[in-house]
């Protein structure tokens, strides 16, 4: 019989940080570089803990070069082809230790991810991508890359429970990413009925997680700082951006002047844009869960990285928390009814001094 669980689930609107006293005297003393040690590869990592999203038109390796520069991660998008691996890697060795190479669970993407790991073995992540990695076949294929590259740091996912996170770091995955259905080009939620409020995933897959020494990536759902911020504060380790990277030189997508503007577009990678650019269509037996959206075209993404690393600051500055690694200890929620004051919302005017 189907069931209701009728205890609240919360998303990022649905909350905000409460302010602590604390000892800082300015944003800038605020540290934002983790350490972290990987249960099952043993490896570390030193760097702050933002990574662009596997998509093809954010995941790209000049995304990678510029968030290098900040010690933000990129996942490369699985669809470039060995040649432009290998020249990317020899002329930027400096960018590898914080980039992952994207794979999907098929035996094709085995093989790919098997030659591009023997031609750039200095990559240290890798991102296991599926849509629903709630399927026996998607424990296993976890499994298969963790016995096949045990000094890999494995990325794998989406899930959005607590026992699913547990299952993965058990079969070998250091990382899981959590979140089915808040991306902003993601449709799945109204194709399917399926997901789970961002906030209470993460609060509920971080404590799984930890509990065993794993980690989680919160991956989807944050439309401003702000949400990045609510989701370290609810315990993730790591948060990935697609939409809030979008519309910069460094992105993937066809840029094209309308109404005397610049747009690029963005779209989901289950979207059909996504599936007849890489298969030639839409399968008969699936469904698209993505969108194709024209995002007005920003220029470089430093000025975003920055607007994102300044609210991380501040977010830590009005909690008390010196670093990062505090935010969780140092978090309270309040639940709100509504976050902003929206008298001004249609005439805004974007600051740029």
């Amino acid at each position: 019989m189907p069931t209701i669980e009728n205890d609240v689930k919360l998303d990022f609107k649905d909350v905000l940080l409460r302010p602590k006293r604390g000892t800082l005297k300015s944003r800038c003393e605020v540290d934002l570089r983790r350490n972290m040690k990987f249960r099952n590869s043993g490896k570390e990592f030193t760097g702050i803990p933002i990574i662009a999203a596997n998509m093809d038109t954010i995941g790209t390796f000049e995304m990678a070069i510029s968030l290098n520069k900040h010690g933000l991660l990129t996942a490369i998008h699985k669809h470039y082809p060995i040649g432009e691996w290998k020249k990317f890697a020899s002329n930027n060795p400096d960018v590898i230790k914080n980039i992952a190479v994207s794979s999907g669970s098929s035996e094709q993407d085995f093989e790919n991810l098997e030659n591009i790991l023997r031609e750039v073995p200095e990559i240290p992540f890798i991102c296991l991508d599926v849509a629903n990695g709630y399927s026996e076949a998607f424990v296993e294929c976890v499994k298969k890359v963790r016995n096949a590259f045990p000094d890999r740091t494995i990325m794998a996912g989406n899930v959005v429970t607590a026992e699913m996170v547990e299952e993965l770091v058990l079969a070998g995955a250091d990382i899981v990413k959590v979140g089915i259905g808040p991306g902003s080009v993601c449709t799945t939620r109204k194709k399917t009925g399926v997901g789970y409020p961002q906030l209470s995933a993460v609060l509920e897959c971080a404590n799984a997680a930890h509990g065993l020494e794993g980690h989680i990536i919160s991956d989807g759902g944050c439309t401003n700082p702000g949400d990045i911020c609510k989701a370290f504060g609810a315990g993730a380790d790591f948060v990935m951006l697609g939409g809030m990277l979008s519309g910069h030189t460094e992105c993937g997508g066809e840029r094209f002047g309308k109404n005397g503007k610049i747009y690029q577009k963005f779209y989901g990678m289950s979207s059909s844009t996504a599936m007849v650019k890489h298969h030639g269509g839409v399968a008969e037996y699936r469904a698209s869960e993505g969108k194709t959206v024209e995002v007005l075209y920003r220029g470089d993404v430093e000025k975003t990285c920055l607007d994102i690393l300044g609210g991380l600051r501040s977010a830590c500055t009005y909690t008390g928390s010196a670093k990062l690694k505090e935010l969780p200890r140092r978090t309270t929620f309040i639940r709100v009814t509504q976050q902003t004051n929206e008298i001004f919302r249609m005439i805004e005017v974007e600051d740029t001094q």
